[in-house]
């Protein structure tokens, strides 16, 4: 298979401006309207008594106490299955009312795309998923602490570990339902429609059934963004600035993901000769889109509001970021210590390693508590040969190995 990079194309319309095609596959956006969703009442018609009235409110008041400000999120979608639209009991309250994290403008859009919030949730895990490969070896590795607020009070702290959790999260979005376009998943959504490419040769045929990433891009950015644009803070302050920081991060996501989607292409023709090919366009591997920004964290830049409302460098001789940029507005916790405040879970207990230097070896990982030692048996397979026809038999070997924990 041949793989091409995509060159010079440009960022899809806003749904907002999408208009309305007639042909099969064409894209139908109904407009986004921002607003609270009032469910039905739960009561059934029945009129419950002030009692139960006081006690229901009492309870509720009791489970917001424990949770953290803002605790809840759309991330958590990835840790509470979403039923398929099929799956849906009839006379059942409504999928959207039941789903935890949602923002009203979220809600709204559930409202009217139920059939996307399974894969939603599938985008949200698979950027979590991501970001714990991609911070396996650091003193912060992207743990969940529960089902709701997902990362926790972590999350709260404008720093480069919160921007790359936004940007890779939504990058999942953008991936998942691109992917479930092309599957022909949703009613809404078809193959890609991305025109041929200028700079592919005239004898390749374009056609087959591509990763709808122009859709997917659209429907992430008014999903994962809509939270944001519905805050309404004083301008410059520390609120405004952190609600700009989500949004450029969320935008840095799905351009990784619309940037990196290449052409492949099949060969046709007689013993493999290659006569005919046919092209269509097809996602990176995540796993590559995670590389690069995790590549985008490590040179994120530092931003402040200003009186204007507008983020500007800390530092004025770097360079602007640009819209594929990483930034953040707080500094980092060193992630060291366990602390309830800042959410951050410390290293004690982590596995490091003795001969590294780097933020894996002990010495950076344990942050100079030391660590302590102990052995392990590990089983590997091994001697593994090939049988005719057709499978390959390998024996377990047993290991003892030495690891180290922090203190």
């Amino acid at each position: 298979m041949l793989m091409t990079q995509i060159t010079c194309r440009p960022l899809p319309e806003s749904l907002e401006t999408q208009k309305r095609g007639s042909s099969a596959g064409a894209l139908f956006w109904k407009p986004f309207i921002p607003g609270v969703f009032r469910s039905p009442g739960p009561w059934g018609g029945l009129r419950p008594t002030m009692p139960s009235l006081l006690l229901l409110a009492a309870a509720l008041l009791s489970s917001w106490a424990q949770l953290p400000a803002e605790a809840s999120s759309w991330w958590s979608l990835a840790m509470n299955p979403v039923q398929r639209p099929e799956m849906f009991i009839i006379g059942a309250q409504p999928v959207c009312s039941q789903l935890p994290g949602l923002s009203p403008g979220q809600r709204k859009l559930c409202q009217l795309y139920q059939e996307h919030m399974a894969y939603i949730g599938e985008g949200a895990k698979t950027g979590i998923k991501e970001c714990q490969y991609q911070f396996r070896q650091r003193r912060w590795n992207c743990s969940t602490v529960d089902n709701t607020s997902v990362f926790g009070r972590v999350m709260q702290i404008g720093s480069r570990e919160t921007a790359f959790t936004y940007a890779v999260s939504a990058a999942g979005v953008v991936n998942a339902i691109s992917r479930a376009c092309r599957e022909g998943e949703l009613s809404t959504c078809g193959c890609s429609r991305t025109a041929r490419p200028k700079d592919l040769p005239r004898d390749w045929l374009w056609g087959g059934c591509g990763d709808n990433v122009e859709y997917g891009y659209r429907f992430a950015k008014e999903f994962v963004d809509a939270r944001e644009r519905e805050k309404n803070f004083a301008k410059g302050s520390e609120e405004q600035g952190r609600v700009l920081m989500n949004l450029q991060n969320n935008e840095a996501g799905r351009r990784a993901v619309y940037k990196m989607a290449d052409i492949a292409c099949k060969c046709h023709g007689v013993s493999g000769s290659c006569s005919l090919k046919t092209c269509w366009l097809q996602l990176a591997e995540f796993r590559k889109v995670g590389d690069q920004l995790k590549e985008k964290y490590d040179s994120a830049a530092a931003m402040r509001i200003t009186r204007k409302g507008k983020l500007e460098l800390v530092n004025s001789r770097f360079n602007q970021p640009t819209p594929e940029d990483l930034v953040y507005v707080d500094p980092s916790p060193d992630y060291c210590l366990r602390n309830e405040t800042t959410g951050s879970l410390g290293t004690q207990g982590r596995l490091c390693n003795k001969t590294s230097e780097g933020m894996d070896g002990c010495e950076l990982m344990c942050c100079g508590r030391g660590y302590d030692q102990f052995k392990s048996l590990q089983v590997e397979r091994c001697h593994c040969k090939f049988h005719w026809c057709c499978f390959v038999k390998c024996k377990k070997c047993t290991e003892i190995v030495d690891q180290y924990v922090c203190k």
